[in-house]
């Protein structure tokens, strides 16, 4: 296949690069600066889709900084409009690409312990809502015949950025534990699982919507440090309260002191085998 990937040079991006090209895909990269991406690359200005098989949509500002009202502005643009010029893209493509799997976030979902379906009701707040308009931009190019599916990730774990290195200070320095009381849910995936999966929701035909990609093993934010502590041979008894939190993040704090519980039933259905399923093992690969 002939497959573009926005964000191809970002924590995701470098793992479903690989995976691409390993089993003998062209990839080229959607850069703002195609000079410096390292790689075959086309510009965003007047994106030109053509002849492409599929696109991988990876590209946005991160959710993990302080929500400032800057900030939030350039999460949800960066997202919606960035997802918008994607669609844009395709609708004037000949011939045009046949799927579009289109990152979305688990934040799309209610904060709470419920085990949640791809057909579960949105949350509130800002993050669901900009998750919802980022998927709706998604979907406009089902209008156009494409194929479109919407990987709602979880913590995506890599030693290469991400969540992990941040979680990683702490225990380092001895001072590490469970947030908030640490009965959230914690709903995680690693890097190279969420790689090889967009790669088989690009192929699958049966893939359409949102899907749910998070491990299999269920954890909350208790149990996923204690296993952290057990991998790194830290200790873990140095509560976090949800207050420290909250001043060290503002509003972003919330997605720390709350967890969404999204079910992957309907991906393992699909047909997709997760090559990390153990949080256990999935630290110990990342880490050394």
């Amino acid at each position: 296949m002939r497959v573009a990937v926005t964000g191809a040079t970002g924590t995701i991006g470098r793992d479903v690069v690989r995976v691409l090209r390993d089993r003998g895909d062209q990839v080229v990269a959607v850069s703002r600066n195609p000079a410096s991406a390292g790689m075959d690359a086309i510009g965003w200005d007047d994106l030109e889709l053509s002849g492409f098989d599929g696109v991988i949509h990876l590209a946005g500002a991160p959710i993990d900084q302080r929500w400032t009202d800057e900030g939030k502005k350039k999460i949800r643009d960066s997202r919606v409009d960035g997802t918008r010029k994607v669609v844009d893209g395709l609708r004037s493509a000949d011939p045009r690409p046949r799927v579009l799997v289109s990152q979305s976030a688990e934040g799309y979902y209610p904060r709470g312990n419920q085990p949640v379906s791809e057909d579960s009701a949105p949350g509130s707040g800002f993050l669901s809502e900009t998750v919802q308009a980022w998927e709706a931009e998604a979907r406009k190019a089902e209008d156009l015949g494409v194929r479109v599916v919407l990987p709602r990730t979880g913590v995506v774990l890599s030693k290469e950025g991400g969540a992990l290195p941040t979680l990683l200070t702490p225990f380092k320095l001895g001072v590490g534990g469970p947030v908030a009381g640490g009965d959230q849910p914690f709903p995680w995936v690693d890097v190279r699982d969420v790689a090889e999966a967009l790669a088989f929701l690009l192929d699958n035909e049966a893939a359409s919507g949102p899907v749910n990609l998070v491990a299999p093993e269920g954890h909350t934010n208790k149990t996923f440090t204690k296993v952290l502590g057990r991998v790194i041979r830290r200790p873990t008894v140095f509560p976090v309260p949800s207050l420290a939190i909250k001043m060290l993040y503002g509003e972003m704090g919330s997605t720390v002191t709350e967890g969404s519980n999204p079910d992957p039933s309907k991906l393992q259905q699909l047909g997709y085998t997760f090559t990390q399923p153990n949080l256990a093992d999935a630290l110990r690969s990342q880490l050394g």
